[in-house]
């Protein structure tokens, strides 16, 4: 049986993270082994020198029942996160410094030459120095990259899905994404007052920078139209539809909900600042320059609001604390038969271990043709008979 566990989360953080971490610490209890909770992903295993015991207080973090008692009672990580990749690391910690590590060069984004560092050969280091028998990896598409190469370079890794954009591959959720859309629902609707009151269009925007699904259910329980990334609409088209829903409204107003990566014909969303350890750069406010060409073209006047961090703070909601619970505990089922590369998910609505992603597929997307009416630019609401509960099979 395996005697050293290690847990990181990785990413944005979602509600329900520390669900995970306190029940995989309880079980482990149980099972007679020792978690030990890295911080700040897997900049802590990157970052971390074990002969320097200020580094070792930063990034290590012993658990226990006591230490986990009441973390499951707010949001947020109780490990803290960050968005390191080993694989591509722009520099090198200090203590890293003067050692040889693979690299390569490539144009960043901004045009610039960039030189990457591969250091997972520090990552395998540390673990063998913290005599770690299995890896517990908590994050999106992006964090659960770098769990694929670990389990190819022979660690024993259990991977958890989360993200409230739900496009991790091999799953049909990811813990935050109820929380997420119970929030997004809940704004849309207090705010419908203030946007009838002035008569307006509301322009709401959302995170999903490759998928669609939070602007999609979104708009599935708010009746409202929706864009995603997966479809580039027809502009005029859209604020055709917007104004049309306005006047037949009889408080003279209408809303629309979009995904931080949803485009239009002819349009494409602007993005700035430095490229994080993933090549994700920001992206500007799609809902600002939606809201512009509302008023430029329909003579609208609009009302804006970014909802994206606000969904994931605070406390989860009732299904993501009860997936987010059950994933910690099959994946110390998944420890306790000695099974790795594998990742907690749910397939056809059942709870379920399957493969850790490849990253080379990149995100899971909307589908088209089953999920999104392409003529009205809102979600499908028929033929659901059959369909697991959140709406989509696993891919």
């Amino acid at each position: 049986m395996p005697k050293r566990i290690v847990i990181l989360t990785g990413g944005g953080d979602v509600p329900g993270l520390n669900s995970v971490i306190k029940e995989v610490t309880y079980r482990a209890t149980e099972l007679d082994c020792e978690v030990v909770g890295i911080r700040r992903g897997w900049e802590g295993l990157t970052h971390l020198n074990l002969d320097d015991p200020e580094s070792k207080s930063r990034y290590v973090l012993p658990l226990d029942r006591l230490v986990t008692r009441t973390i499951d009672r707010t949001g947020g990580t109780f490990l803290h996160s960050s968005r390191t990749n080993p694989a591509k690391m722009k520099s090198l910690p200090d203590h890293l410094k003067g050692q040889e590590f693979p690299s390569k060069e490539s144009i960043g984004k901004d045009g610039k030459p960039l030189v990457t560092f591969d250091v997972t050969k520090a990552v395998l280091a540390n673990l063998e120095k913290l005599n770690v028998d299995y890896v517990i990896a908590i994050g999106g598409d992006d964090t659960l990259s770098y769990a694929a190469r670990l389990d190819k370079e022979g660690v024993k890794v259990i991977a958890i899905p989360k993200t409230m954009d739900n496009d991790v591959r091999n799953t049909e959720y990811c813990i935050g994404f109820s929380t997420a859309i119970t929030r997004a629902e809940s704004a849309i609707q207090r705010q419908r007052t203030t946007v009838g009151s002035h008569e307006r269009i509301g322009v709401f925007r959302v995170f999903g920078r490759d998928a669609g699904f939070t602007s999609l259910y979104t708009a599935y329980v708010t009746n409202i139209r929706c864009l995603i990334p997966e479809y580039k609409v027809d502009l005029d088209k859209l604020i055709a539809l917007l104004i049309d829903d306005k006047k037949k409204n009889p408080s003279n107003y209408s809303l629309v909900v979009l995904s931080e990566g949803a485009e239009w014909q002819g349009y494409q969303v602007r993005s700035y600042g430095e490229a994080d350890a993933f090549g994700h750069q920001k992206k500007a406010n799609v809902g600002e320059d939606l809201a512009d060409e509302i008023k430029r073209r329909g003579k609208e006047e609009t009302i804006i609001s970014d909802l994206t961090y606000d969904l994931r703070s605070g406390d989860p909601d009732f299904i993501d604390k009860l997936v987010a619970s059950t994933f910690g505990n099959i994946a110390m089922d998944a420890v306790a038969a000695g099974k790795s590369g594998v990742m907690t998910a749910i397939v056809n609505g059942c709870f379920s271990l399957e493969p850790i992603p490849d990253p080379k597929l990149g995100p899971r997307k909307v589908d088209i043709a089953a999920a999104y009416n392409t003529e009205r630019y809102r979600p499908n609401y028929s033929s659901k008979l059959g369909l697991p509960i959140f709406l989509t099979k696993a891919n």
